[in-house]
């Protein structure tokens, strides 16, 4: 029979064994294309042209994100993504080796596709298609005249003139768009970068918005944002897609009276 003093030394080395593995390290499991099925699948057109960032890396993408499952999952090697037939920037996730301690965050896997604006807006609207694939499974998302380039294009008058107490509209383009909720707008004063949220009344994928009267004269930026509904027409292979078509757009603009 053990004693108690030989029952207590076991205790503690199990004990022991116990914090040892619980202070391993999160292990990501290398996962094929089948492995993530039952994951959603979320996803972000960004469009943003802007003139106060100093780099446009990011300003145009098109960007996939595997939703989180029960294990941190790390993708393998042989998986492809395209979009309209052209290659995306796989990023396999798992957990970064940071070299660093701290918490351990696992990264899921994505896929990333920079557009070039101009060479957008000079094609015609069509279907974006997207295609992972490996020896396992294939996923494909295909989201209506959604590879467009978008912009906000003002009904009438000089595009750089605004004067106080008149109201302007702006329409969201492509009109084949639908947007979530109504647009947002602001002016940003050169000077003083003062900023001034304005009232946006949406009309289908037109926004007003009237210039308050007390607005100081000078120099600013016209910022207007929106998220567009993005159509889905096909997700395959997945549990489900889910994601908008955001776009901001910056205008050199003169308040007069």
């Amino acid at each position: 029979m053990a004693s108690a003093s030989s029952l207590r030394l076991a205790l503690g080395a199990l004990a022991a064994w116990g914090l040892l593995v619980g202070c391993g390290r999160t292990v990501a499991q290398p996962a094929t294309l089948v492995d993530l099925k039952d994951r959603t699948l979320k996803f972000t057109l960004t469009d943003v042209d802007s003139l106060e960032r100093d780099s446009s890396v990011g300003a145009h993408r098109f960007t996939l994100v595997f939703s989180e499952g029960l294990s941190c999952a790390r993708l393998a090697d042989g998986v492809t993504a395209t979009l309209n037939g052209q290659p995306m920037k796989l990023e396999p996730g798992g957990v970064p080796d940071t070299g660093v301690g701290g918490r351990e965050v696992c990264e899921p896997p994505r896929a990333t596709f920079d557009f070039d604006p101009e060479r957008w807006d000079s094609e015609p609207t069509e279907d974006l298609r997207v295609i992972l694939q490996d020896d396992t499974h294939s996923v494909v998302l295909v989201l209506r005249d959604a590879k467009a380039k978008r912009r906000f294009l003002r009904e009438s008058g000089s595009p750089g003139t605004l004067r106080r107490g008149q109201t302007y509209g702006y329409v969201w383009l492509p009109e084949t768009d639908v947007l979530q909720a109504p647009a947002q707008a602001s002016l940003i004063h050169k000077n003083s970068g003062a900023l001034g949220i304005l009232d946006v009344q949406q009309e289908g994928n037109t926004a007003r918005f009237t210039v308050p009267a007390e607005t100081v004269e000078g120099q600013y930026l016209l910022r207007m944002s929106g998220t567009a509904v993005a159509q889905v027409l096909s997700c395959e292979g997945v549990a489900g897609c889910e994601g908008g078509l955001f776009h901001s757009g910056d205008v050199d603009v003169t308040v007069s009276p």
